[in-house]
């Protein structure tokens, strides 16, 4: 007796490129991009020193809202406060979920001692959450609000970094991505600019500071 095998009715699909492990970067890239990305940003430094022009022109959208007019009689604003304001943005197909965390008071008043603590604080706090959501049982919904990184705004003065300066970067570079930037450049020429950055790298080295270097 003889046995035919027939069409079992199985077709064979035919790969699209190749599907070793090695693949698998590219897999996670394409996931991650459809998904989008989140980027927590903390801005600081005294006010009216250029972080809301900064940030929206680097980002291209209107993240800070206008800054309203104070009268003559209004108090100050005492302390540091913590704010935070979020954009999605898209830009090539690649969506991004912008969270800017912005430090008001900072450098304000005459008496800046310990104008960081709220700052260190909060980036402790964020930190803490985030372990303690790792630490649960069922972890499938994790929020991650942890600083990406810090932009420091350094006042133009032409001289060394000051004292607020170096106290701020030496208590927060080994917590944070810390960015070092000259707050409004354009006030110097281009000879005292190199001059200025040359001073303020040369003080980030002798007190340790760790920046952050792409």
């Amino acid at each position: 007796m003889k046995s035919t095998s027939g069409n079992t009715g199985v077709q064979k699909k035919k790969m699209n490129g190749y599907v070793g492990f090695s693949n698998y970067p590219n897999q996670v890239h394409r996931r991650s991009v459809k998904r989008g990305f989140n980027f927590t940003l903390m801005v600081v430094g005294e006010s009216g020193i250029g972080k809301s022009t900064l940030i929206n022109t680097l980002f291209d959208t209107k993240i800070f809202p206008d800054r309203e007019e104070m009268p003559p009689s209004a108090e100050p604003v005492k302390g540091v406060d913590v704010t935070s304001m979020s954009a999605d943005i898209q830009e090539s197909g690649v969506k991004l979920r912008l969270t800017v965390v912005d430090t008001p008071g900072f450098g304000d008043s005459i008496n800046n001692e310990d104008a960081w603590q709220p700052i260190l604080e909060n980036i402790e706090s964020r930190f803490d959450a985030y372990l303690a959501q790792e630490n649960r049982v069922n972890r499938s919904k994790i929020s991650d609000n942890r600083i990406d990184a810090v932009i420091y705004f350094i006042k133009p003065t032409g001289h060394c970094l000051r004292v607020i300066d170096i106290e701020f970067m030496k208590r927060l570079h080994t917590k944070v991505n810390l960015i070092p930037i000259v707050a409004k450049a354009d006030t110097l020429t281009a000879s005292e600019l190199e001059q200025f950055k040359a001073k303020i790298l040369a003080d980030i080295n002798y007190h340790g500071i760790q920046i952050f270097k792409p």
